[in-house]
């Protein structure tokens, strides 16, 4: 049975349903968490208008001694604000994640974590529509949920795709290059109509199921190494060599003149990817 702070906080969840599935998926996860945490730190029977930054502090402060990653504490305490924001009590959290004592996110791996769409396992998907939803995540570096929700007849505008269903609804360009991406648009839209990636009568989290299961019948370990493949090819075609998670040299290693131009290619290709920050492309290219 939920908890009188649960059940509140379930009231606005379902008044509110901002950002993309995935986004209010992990809303609620979190915020489920949270009266869990709270309980195990002796705050029972808590109703969520007696919130105070008592129990916030005592909150991330559990979080950060449990030796969690600054970036899942970060993403946390970013969904703890958004329920203060619905319940007019903002002031509780201070807006800088630093006063709350989490450090700062570590974006830089230099690791490769790209995947590469096998063409012939994917003919072991049966399902034309979660094939074209692979292909273009591959081609074009969508997010998941966007390689589904995508209306290709109102996103292609010939040079680019306008994506429009992304993440935290914000906007933005991907740019058609390569005969290859022209060839998959052209040969899904004929097909495909006016609609979305996902068959007539099936909802978005039944599809999204059968895509997880596609995942693991290609042995698709990480399909959002798709878009890390996505990112590294695109630095690879703005800058002309491989970017340091592909083996290639350190921004700080290169010459000066160098340097500025790496950087203005990586804020585009952030942009193509949907974040807008530069500094976030180095979980995809390294540094």
């Amino acid at each position: 049975m939920a908890s009188n702070f649960m059940f509140k906080v379930s009231q606005i969840l379902k008044r509110n349903p901002d950002g993309s599935h995935a986004t209010r998926a992990e809303r609620r996860k979190v915020l489920k968490l949270v009266d869990r945490n709270l309980s195990e730190l002796g705050f029972r029977r808590l109703e969520l208008h007696n919130l105070s930054s008592k129990h916030l502090h005592a909150l991330v402060g559990h979080w950060i001694s449990e030796g969690l990653s600054a970036g899942t504490i970060k993403n946390r305490a970013a969904h703890l604000r958004w329920l203060l924001e619905k319940i007019n009590k903002t002031g509780l959290l201070p807006a800088s994640n630093t006063t709350l004592g989490i450090s700062k996110r570590t974006y830089v791996t230099n690791i490769d974590k790209s995947r590469v769409l096998d063409s012939h396992k994917l003919m072991l998907i049966s399902d034309p529509y979660l094939q074209a939803s692979f292909r273009l995540q591959s081609e074009f570096g969508l997010r998941r949920e966007e390689s589904m929700k995508i209306r290709l007849k109102d996103s292609d505008r010939g040079t680019y795709l306008k994506i429009v269903k992304s993440k935290g609804a914000r906007p933005r360009e991907v740019p058609v290059t390569a005969k290859e991406q022209r060839e998959l648009l052209d040969s899904i839209k004929p097909w495909v109509g006016s609609g979305f990636l996902i068959p007539s009568g099936t909802s978005y989290k039944t599809q999204l199921g059968r895509y997880h299961q596609a995942c693991i019948k290609m042995g698709l370990d990480r399909a959002h190494g798709l878009r890390h493949a996505y990112a590294q090819n695109r630095y690879k075609a703005l800058t002309g060599f491989d970017c340091s998670a592909k083996g290639g040299p350190k921004v700080s290693a290169l010459p000066l003149e160098v340097q500025g131009k790496v950087k203005a290619s990586r804020l585009q290709i952030s942009e193509e990817l949907g974040h807008g920050r530069e500094e976030v492309t180095a979980v995809y290219l390294g540094r």
